[in-house]
């Protein structure tokens, strides 16, 4: 119930922020014909000594703020026909002054018709660039499962700290293999353009690799020569690797990555810190020796949280770290998408602003036991 009520308030929060964007939107086209109303009644009431007449220039100015190329050039025309009709009913018209007012009123209006055009050219450049952004992020972060074979639920969420972006350097891949279910989660070292080329290139040679190599070592070995093969100066890659071929253990190889947090059926929960870690990905001539995997309890009913650096390190205005561990009774949802859904959203209500770092998270559940359960109910 608590992560069902926490989907409803986002969906309620988002349906406000559209509300809001376009009242504004709303407002700003109205804005140059309220602009010129009052000036027009001001002047109308107080006479020819108001000299408020170049203010019928904002109108135009206004309206290039969010009007189209039609719409402005609207504005621009009643904005020179009132200067026209109040400098006739002050008796002012062709005088100095108002020849100067509405040769304003006419520049001001080229320049803002000039304005507008460059600005929606701009935001057609950038529904472009978002739509690209959207085909990216299907082709390298693809949908995983929400099952990996009949007994796992499978959940992922993905917050970019880059505005506007919906990828970055954060990876993450579930790839069911004759080997068993294989899983990577990942954080390249950096940000940009460059960091997103280094994800494509380990979710490429894993989805490859996966279905090849017998082992998790050698999974670990493709992904070194790829990466190799590809990288430039002194860039790195952690990364988790595990493996699930049916029994009650996860086996993990971590590469300088943060541990996963388990949670038992019974409630509890630990990080699961790897006896021996292994350098991070694109370390290879540092590294003395083959990455040694271990086993991570995988019972029914339990749960594997994994994640990047970017949700631990989250800070709110006080500087205080995201605390994880106290968070995990919110991963006990009866769904685990939307059980993870209400994790994301107490972490950015935590940070309470954009994220200064991407943050993915990959959620295991073991649901044999509650699938027993809800089986015992029904009979019962």
């Amino acid at each position: 119930m608590a992560s069902l009520g926490s989907t409803k308030t986002r969906a309620f929060l988002r349906l406000l922020t559209s509300v809001g964007g376009s009242r504004t939107q709303d407002t700003l086209k109205l804005l140059p014909f309220i602009v010129m109303a009052v000036v027009a009644l001001i002047d109308f009431g107080s006479g020819p000594t108001a000299g408020l007449l170049p203010l019928l220039a904002l109108g135009p100015a206004f309206a290039s703020v969010a009007c189209g190329l039609a719409r402005t050039t609207v504005v621009g025309v009643i904005a020179l026909a009132l200067c026209v009709a109040l400098g006739l009913y002050n008796d002012i018209l062709w005088t100095s002054r108002t020849n100067i007012t509405m040769g304003a009123i006419l520049g001001v209006t080229m320049a803002s018709v000039l304005a507008s055009a460059g600005r929606l050219r701009h935001e057609r450049q950038l529904a472009d660039v978002r739509s690209v952004a959207e085909a990216a992020q299907r082709v390298l972060l693809r949908p995983v499962p929400r099952r990996a074979g009949p007994e796992i639920g499978v959940a992922v969420s993905y917050t970019s700290a880059t505005a506007e972006a919906r990828i970055g350097g954060d990876l993450y891949e579930v790839v069911t293999t004759p080997h068993g279910v294989r899983i990577i989660v990942g954080d390249v070292q950096g940000k940009g353009l460059e960091a997103v080329e280094t994800a494509a290139v380990v979710l490429g040679a894993f989805r490859e690799a996966a279905h090849d190599e017998a082992k998790l070592q050698g999974l670990v070995a493709r992904l070194e020569n790829a990466l190799t093969r590809e990288l430039s100066g002194e860039q790195f890659v952690t990364a988790i690797l595990a493996e699930i071929t049916g029994g009650a253990s996860i086996t993990v190889i971590n590469c300088g990555h943060p541990p996963p947090m388990v949670l038992g059926s019974g409630g509890g929960h630990w990080f699961a810190d790897p006896p021996d870690e292994a350098l991070p990905l694109g370390m290879g001539p540092l590294k003395a020796g083959e990455p040694v995997p271990h086993q991570i309890p995988f019972e029914p009913g339990d749960q594997v949280l994994f994640y990047t650096d970017g949700v631990i390190e989250a800070r709110n205005g006080a500087g205080q770290f995201y605390p994880l561990p106290a968070r995990a009774h919110l991963l006990n949802g009866a769904d685990p998408q939307l059980a993870l859904d209400a994790l994301r959203a107490d972490l950015l209500r935590h940070v309470g602003r954009p994220l200064g770092d991407d943050a993915a998270m990959l959620l295991l559940r073991h649901r044999a036991a509650r699938q027993a359960t809800s089986s015992a109910s029904s009979a019962a």
